[in-house]
């Protein structure tokens, strides 16, 4: 089986399921967006949530993913950066406990945390983050033993607040002769940083994901014509829209990937169960199609629950409708 590195923020998601979005209003956090905060605006917040009471998982976007590929049984690594605290406890079990090889460093700020408004009546996700630790992984962090060996390096956008870094990273994994996943991120993270975007995904990317908000950020383009202009730039497009499906393409290559049945109740981590379906079943050498679709079953048992986590009878679901449509036994 092939193996996967991922990089990215370290972070516990602080989760609150909310009846309205007042307290979005309240701390001027658009919806469906993810804004960066200060330890003290962070520190209200996370009070305020309480109150509507919280789950805490351990989250971030590549952290997300690379949780998925490990249950499927890739050898799965992690880089990233905690605090000597709690959450960073709790982020560094929730990882040796899906069997991923970490290399959590540790920095001098307190974890990273992501609080996740899940808003009625459409199970919208924002995201007001404190970054904290993360924040604190540099270049320099970055030592070339650690990508060796791996097959494929998931980075995500939201790494892009460190420009030196995302690109140290990447230039790591092109020398190791990795295929390169990016993960968009957030619409508004695109928005702000699109032209260091374009350069890399030129550069560097083989395989990017995309929400529809993040494709029209990057190109200025609705969904179709996003995915051409993206495609024209790495080996693979993605486009996920949502409720209507996915689309895929490579070269002539192009399908629209239904949205696999969900009773939806949060969307939060659909799109990272979906790139780490896509990039299990690509690591088998599955047709592009049978890609998007294993990434489409994973993202719909992942909104079906609260948070980024999968439960067991889902996890069983899925495994089950995978190997259905891959054709193996069990």
């Amino acid at each position: 089986m092939k193996s996967i590195l991922g990089i990215g923020n370290a972070l516990t998601d602080i989760l609150a399921v909310l009846p309205d979005d007042s307290l979005l209003q309240k701390y001027n956090l658009p919806l469906g967006s993810m804004q960066h905060v200060d330890a003290t605006t962070g520190n209200k917040i996370w009070a305020e949530l309480k109150k509507n009471g919280v789950q805490y998982v351990a989250g971030g976007s590549a952290a997300n993913t690379i949780s998925c590929t490990s249950i499927f049984g890739m050898p799965s690594s992690f880089i990233g950066k905690v605090g000597d605290d709690e959450l960073g406890s709790l982020f560094r079990q929730a990882q040796q406990q899906n069997g991923i090889k970490s290399n959590l460093l540790l920095g001098t700020a307190a974890s990273g945390r992501a609080m996740v408004f899940i808003t009625a009546p459409n199970a919208d996700r924002t995201f007001a983050t404190y970054l904290g630790a993360a924040l604190q992984l540099e270049p320099d962090d970055l030592k070339p033993e650690y990508f060796e060996g791996y097959d494929y390096l998931h980075i995500e956008g939201y790494l892009v607040q460190n420009q030196r870094l995302f690109r140290r990273a990447l230039e790591l994994g092109k020398k190791q002769g990795m295929t390169i996943s990016l993960d968009m991120a957030s619409y508004n993270v695109v928005e702000s940083n699109n032209a260091f975007l374009q350069d890399v995904v030129k550069n560097y990317i083989d395989i990017v994901f995309a929400n529809e908000t993040e494709a029209k950020a990057f190109t200025h383009k609705e969904p179709d014509e996003a995915l051409e202009a993206i495609s024209q730039m790495c080996e693979i497009a993605v486009v996920k829209i949502g409720k209507d499906g996915s689309l895929v393409k490579r070269g002539d290559e192009k399908y629209m990937i239904e949205a696999w049945p969900a009773a939806t109740i949060d969307a939060t981590g659909a799109g990272d169960s979906y790139a780490a379906g896509f990039l299990y079943a690509h690591a088998l050498g599955m047709p592009l199609k049978t890609c998007g679709e294993v990434g489409s079953i994973l993202a719909a048992k992942v909104v079906e629950v609260i948070g980024t986590k999968i439960d067991i009878p889902r996890w069983k679901a899925a495994k089950t409708e995978i190997r259905q449509l891959l054709g193996v036994s069990e």
